[in-house]
């Protein structure tokens, strides 16, 4: 099961790698022929959006599973355990219940969205907008994952702080009181 959540999410690193070297080269492609040429290619700026959103959300979900998303842990850090473990039931809580909100929104707006028709491209919205069905889904599963190895107690207390210290602030902290204070 392991293996195929890793492919799933290397396959989501490649979209956001796809959807950028695709937004690079339609965005220059266009600059160079309307600088060089006065023409351009029409469908490749609404691509170019549509591949923006989709590496926006994309991202996200890398972001998440990566522990990615910022984040201010001053105060988690110097909480005891148990309230550790209640901060980050209430944040997986949160999180999963703005996924269910995004769900729902998303599913709201189908109808409108699979009628509504891109001016240039000629597709439906809900192949651009449908993405939130997607992220949605996706980030939900790992927030109930979080909280089932919360609840049945398979979290270890550095799991706990969900923000991932910087390369700078892990060398920082290396340093010794008296070179820290000279910098």
């Amino acid at each position: 099961m392991h293996t195929i959540i890793d492919s799933f999410f290397k396959l989501l690193e490649f979209l956001v790698v796809a959807c950028l070297v695709a937004m690079v080269i339609m965005v220059f492609g266009n600059v160079v022929l309307r600088y060089g040429f006065n023409s351009g290619i029409s469908i490749s700026d609404e691509m170019s959006r549509y591949c923006f959103i989709w590496l926006t959300y994309i991202g996200a979900m890398v972001a998440m599973r990566e522990k990615g998303h910022l984040g201010v842990d001053t105060l988690v850090r110097r909480l005891p355990l148990v309230g550790k473990k209640w901060c980050f039931f209430l944040s997986e809580l949160l999180m999963l219940g703005c996924n269910v909100l995004f769900f729902w929104g998303t599913w709201q707006m189908h109808e409108l969205q699979v009628t509504n028709i891109s001016p240039v491209v000629g597709i439906s919205m809900i192949w651009i907008y449908g993405v939130g069905y997607v992220t949605a889904s996706v980030m939900a599963v790992m927030n109930i994952n979080q909280l089932v190895l919360l609840l049945t107690g398979r979290l270890k207390e550095e799991d706990l702080v969900m923000v991932v210290e910087s390369e700078d602030s892990v060398a920082m902290d290396a340093l010794t009181p008296e070179v820290r204070g000279r910098t």
